[in-house]
């Protein structure tokens, strides 16, 4: 088979099941790309300016139009995983990703449709007057399903396509420099979706905004279909939750059973003649769990089966448990790492809208545009931590940075991005006061740049860094669920940014109406000091942590973190 390579060697990659069947490799790495930029674009045409499209197409109030944009952006975060454990339970990715794309399609759709045609969606408000033809029923119900349809597509797309193009690979190395690649892509078709297909939103019309994103989901979903000869199909086993649930059944159960340390007490398959990976003695952390695995009178057959499969796990069973227990504070680090990102987000558009956005005297750069940065450097430094920043780390130490090496810089980054925002909300602020009453704050909103820049490099360090740990770090019955755990994240990120700006509201007088007359730059250097309290406990938590699967570049396990 004819091999492409994106990775630091040159060197190709071909994974199977079965030898004799030579799929997988990086032959596969230009259909999952083309997917995923198609995707995103897709998702991008349609939920980077749904706030307005609310607003202007269907008469909805500003306050509620954020309000059903914060949960469709939530919603469109915590979809993912279900999508991801669907995959690993039942379908497998590829065939979650192909209904998931489809269903994407038919939201899209609806939506196009509503923009198409006046007799689905109600007549502008008078101008000049807060009387408005209400909303139908029917108009209703074509819009939000759109938006649900849409909403769950990509829930059961975005990450399993991070899975699916991993599975393709079965060195890290390669893995890793996937997951870059991965990132490029969606920040590329996002900053596409954010300048481009708004811009036809806002000047030409929604139905030619939406009918793009319409033909991006075509393209993606037919570049994706048709790499499905060269693709690697890992069979999901069942659910895997379900084992993981044994264990702690069994372990309640054994509460009182006296501990082995001889390994023929152990059970390490569940049908005669077919063994789990684990072949030793449970390990000794967390080691109550290694009572789910010990045999007692009655959990096995004559046959050598075992007999109650509620009082009985495997100890690969009890490992992969012990596994996901181990990783949860280091995921938990990325919560807070997430949180100030979201927050910081807002408020700088808010800034911006008080800035001087000109570049040049006849254009000026939307306030909602200026999120742009952190993609455009994102993508960049993403590029260059593959191809000139790794290589350059393997020359000075023998190896490429771990990725948990890769999210503690992209902790550093992180509170060093909130400082600056600190420092330069000062100046803004010092120079509002200076000119008071001015509606337009004499200061360049180019000012903004250097913290959006910050966060845009820290994302490129800490994102795949995360997305590879997990994915190499879970079980393998749970590799589309590793991938979407940073999805998880951002959801939970999202809602407790939210949370806690209503919280600074209530009880300061920081973020009032008007942000020049409140100290936003004190809800910056708040984030600054919960960056570094979180950046001692991802410290703790990745100092106590032991690598259970990772490997190093070469393919070898590191020895040195077992």
């Amino acid at each position: 088979m004819e091999n492409g390579s994106l990775s630091h060697t040159g060197e190709s990659q071909i994974i199977s099941s079965d030898s004799s069947s030579r799929r997988g490799g990086w032959i596969t790495f230009p259909f999952i790309i083309g997917a995923i930029i198609g995707l995103s674009l897709a998702v991008g045409g349609w939920l980077s300016n749904l706030i307005v499209f609310l607003i202007q197409e269907f008469n909805v109030k500003s306050i509620d139009a954020a309000q059903i944009a914060n949960v469709v952006n939530g919603s469109s975060s915590f979809f993912p995983v279900i999508g991801a454990i669907i995959a690993d339970s039942f379908f497998g990715p590829f065939l979650v990703i192909s209904i998931s794309s489809c269903i994407s399609l038919l939201g899209i759709v609806f939506l196009a449709l509503t923009a198409i045609f006046d007799s689905l969606k109600p007549q502008p408000c008078l101008i000049g007057s807060e009387i408005c033809q209400p909303t139908s029923t029917l108009q209703y119900t074509i819009l939000y399903t759109g938006i649900a349809l849409a909403s769950i597509g990509l829930g059961g797309t975005r990450f399993t396509l991070a899975t699916m193009g991993a599975n393709q690979l079965d060195k890290p190395k390669n893995q890793a420099t996937f997951f870059n690649w991965y990132f490029i892509g969606i920040y590329s078709a996002s900053t596409v979706a954010l300048t481009f297909i708004v811009y036809i939103e806002d000047n030409v019309g929604y139905k030619w905004g939406f009918g793009l994103a319409v033909a991006a989901n075509v393209i993606g979903l037919a570049i994706f279909l048709s790499g499905t000869r060269f693709y690697h199909f890992n069979k999901p086993q069942g659910s895997p939750f379900v084992g993981l649930a044994r264990v702690i059944v069994a372990t309640t159960w054994k509460r009182n059973l006296q501990l082995s340390s001889e390994s023929k007490d152990y059970c390490y398959y569940e049908h005669e003649g077919v063994t789990d990976r684990v072949a030793t003695t449970p390990s000794r952390s967390f080691s109550f769990l290694n009572r789910a695995a010990q045999k007692a009178e009655g959990d096995i057959k004559p046959d050598g089966t075992i007999a109650k499969p509620w009082r009985l796990c495997t100890v690969q069973q009890v490992e992969d448990f012990k596994t996901l227990i181990r990783i949860m504070p280091l995921w938990s680090t990325s919560i807070f790492l997430g949180t100030p990102i979201g927050i910081q987000g807002s408020l700088t558009i808010l800034q911006a809208l008080t800035m001087d956005r000109h570049l040049g005297p006849h254009f000026q750069i939307s306030a909602g545009s200026v999120i742009v940065v952190i993609l455009i450097s994102s993508i960049i430094f993403l590029a260059l931590i593959d191809r000139l920043l790794c290589p350059m780390w393997k020359k000075l130490t023998g190896h490429f940075p771990t990725p948990l090496q890769r999210i503690g810089l992209g902790h550093v980054l992180n509170v060093f991005a909130m400082a600056v925002s600190a420092l330069v909300e000062s100046k803004r602020l010092k120079i509002s006061q200076d000119h008071p009453g001015a509606t337009t704050v004499p200061m360049l909103a180019l000012w903004l740049f250097p913290q959006l820049v910050l966060v845009g490099v820290g994302e490129a360090f800490h994102f795949p860094g995360q997305v590879s740990l997990y994915y190499q770090e879970f079980p393998s019955s749970l590799k589309s669920t590793a991938t979407a755990m940073i999805s998880l994240v951002i959801g939970i990120a999202f809602y407790l940014g939210t949370g806690l700006i209503n919280l600074v509201q209530r009880v300061t007088r920081w973020l009032p109406d008007n942000i020049n007359d409140g100290k936003l730059e004190n809800v910056y250097w708040m984030l600054v000091v919960i960056g570094v309290v979180n950046f001692g406990y991802y410290l703790v938590c990745a100092k106590l942590y032991k690598y259970q699967n990772v490997q190093d570049t070469d393919g070898r396990l590191d020895s040195d973190k077992k």
